[in-house]
């Protein structure tokens, strides 16, 4: 790679509406939304070679040499040095650390093949990050399409490899996100190890949940397909009664956050990833999310001072999809 100038990708984050674990479990439909609070990566080409500034991971050094196994050409040594920034809470159940993924193969694939020319296609750069991340935490693709693709995907599970994207919509442009993060953080690996086990020993509470999850994600792509504001949040707080009451994954906090955002804002809020912690997250009209956000921050401020309520707009669906280059595998 010769001297150029610093290659900057900026890759969403994701919130679950419906639907968490099924995109691995098979059977079942899960409910995806990109979220414009990205993680940025730059890198520039023929820069000096180093650990990653800003990154607490070691995964730009990794993602590096699994590019360098794939990617014909790729120089040997260590990785160029890259900054990183996110505006995702991290370990928050947004799938922050999938973005920096994605935007590290992203980035790393640009800065090496911008000399010559030499463009990797999305769809290969997204497979190549699911297959990196499964090897470390045995999980789904839910979140490498989400971030990748942007806007709202209705996805149906399988049990290995990328899930199938059934239908994309846009997000409502006079819609709000709400995020609530509790400060407290998930634990996704333990999560992904336990719901294995329980899969393996045919447990019924999951087979519940997979049941209920699945109804309540098909509510919820109605909602969004109809514009019904009021809908969706019906849908969203199904979708997090079944993680609770199955599978056990909010917790006291997260279920008081809950009840103060009701009823200081009337918004229903669903945790958002493998629960435990981390961040939940609501939908309300785009000229009501000033008051709500003031009403939630005032309501949170004392009793969870840890708390930070973060607005957010919908991600855009990405060039690659709107143009139909569709990332995830085709159900026909």
């Amino acid at each position: 790679m010769s001297e150029e100038q610093p290659i900057r990708v900026a890759v969403p984050c994701r919130a679950c509406l419906s639907g968490e674990d099924l995109d691995w479990l098979g059977d079942g439909r899960s409910v995806s939304l990109a979220l414009d609070l990205p993680t940025t990566v730059e890198v520039v080409p023929g820069g000096p070679s180093g650990a990653a500034e800003q990154a607490d991971t070691g995964w730009p050094a990794e993602v590096w040499a699994f590019l360098r196994d794939r990617f014909p050409g790729l120089p040997a040594g260590e990785a160029p040095a890259v900054s990183v920034s996110s505006e995702a809470p991290a370990a928050s159940g947004l799938s922050s650390s999938t973005a920096l993924i994605v935007a590290l193969f992203r980035a790393f694939a640009e800065a090496a093949g911008a000399p010559a020319g030499v463009r990797v296609p999305d769809a290969t750069l997204v497979q190549w990050a699911y297959e990196f991340e499964f090897a470390r935490f045995n999980g789904g693709g839910m979140d490498h399409l989400a971030v990748a693709e942007g806007g709202a995907l209705l996805i149906d599970g399988r049990e290995r490899g990328l899930p199938v994207v059934r239908e994309r919509l846009e997000f409502p442009d006079d819609w709000r996100v709400v995020v609530v993060d509790s400060g407290t953080r998930k634990n996704t690996a333990d999560h992904i190890r336990t719901v294995r086990a329980q899969l393996a020993a045919g447990d019924r509470a999951l087979a519940a949940y997979r049941a209920e999850a699945d109804l309540a994600s098909g509510a919820a792509w109605e909602a969004l397909r109809g514009r019904e504001h009021e809908a969706l949040g019906e849908a969203m707080t199904r979708a997090h009664r079944a993680m609770r009451d199955f599978q056990g994954m909010s917790t006291p906090v997260l279920e008081e956050l809950r009840t103060l955002a009701l009823r200081a804002a009337g918004l229903p809020l669903k945790l958002s990833g493998a629960g435990g912690g981390g961040s939940l997250v609501g939908v309300c009209p785009a000229a009501e999310a000033p008051g709500v956000v003031a009403r939630l921050a005032d309501a949170l401020r004392d009793p969870f001072p840890g708390a930070r309520v973060i607005p957010a707009r919908a991600a855009p669906a990405s060039r690659s999809a709107r143009a139909g280059d569709r990332v995830g595998v085709s159900a026909g």
